[in-house]
């Protein structure tokens, strides 16, 4: 049996190994699948080539594993969620019909999972881009605690959020996209992503508003 591992590193190229297990031998990587299409990608790996699924983690397992810190709070969890994310996919790849993008579909499980495990929970303390991006040399110690602190709280009332709020509201916010494809990720219409944001700012400002009167 041979098993196909990626390793990845750091905060915003987080290390974790992913081991799919199968019975034929692992394929290189062919230069030419770097500037091929998701598309080509999948097909290539549903031939017996395995090695395109390795270009399309490395494609994608950035914005997933973000994803994923935006419904845990932690490198940790989001680490091993992204992973269980590109497992599912390998294995559901033969049936991947093509009828919206790899980016799409890879989110569609992200957020479905994420929605499953992720329980209604003040997220730890760990920013993906606060720490990161603090200049220590201009900011006072205590402005950097309080933003820190500012940080927890939406992200803790995020948290709180219904699910489909939630999913829109982090899809929206913190990773751009536009209603038609969020429609498409949590299959849903246009018109009730666009409620479900509207609701999901609204309630967020009345559990921010809530926790600032305690």
């Amino acid at each position: 049996m041979a098993a196909r591992v990626f390793t990845f590193e750091s905060a915003a190229r987080p290390r974790w190994d992913m081991k799919v297990t199968r019975a034929d031998t692992v394929d290189g990587v062919d230069p030419a699948w770097l500037t091929a299409d998701d598309q080509t990608l999948v097909q290539e790996c549903l031939a017996g080539r395995r090695g395109a699924f390795d270009v399309l983690v490395e494609r994608h397992r950035r914005h997933i594993y973000q994803l994923c810190y935006r419904f845990t709070g932690n490198h940790e969890d989001a680490s091993d969620l992204a992973q269980e994310v590109f497992i599912r996919a390998y294995r559901a790849l033969a049936g991947f019909k093509g009828r919206s993008a790899v980016g799409t579909w890879l989110h569609r499980i992200a957020v479905n999972l994420c929605l499953n495990r992720v329980s209604a929970r003040t997220p730890a303390l760990e920013a993906l881009d606060a720490r990161e991006h603090l200049d220590q040399r201009v900011e006072a110690a205590d402005d950097t605690l309080l933003r820190l602190e500012a940080a927890a709280e939406v992200r803790g009332a995020i948290a709180r959020l219904p699910k489909k709020q939630r999913a829109t509201l982090v899809l929206r916010v913190y990773h751009e996209l536009p209603h038609d494809q969020i429609a498409e990720i949590l299959g849903s219409s246009v018109g009730a992503v666009k409620a479900n944001f509207f609701h999901a700012m609204a309630n967020l400002k009345k559990l921010l508003n809530d926790r600032s009167r305690r």
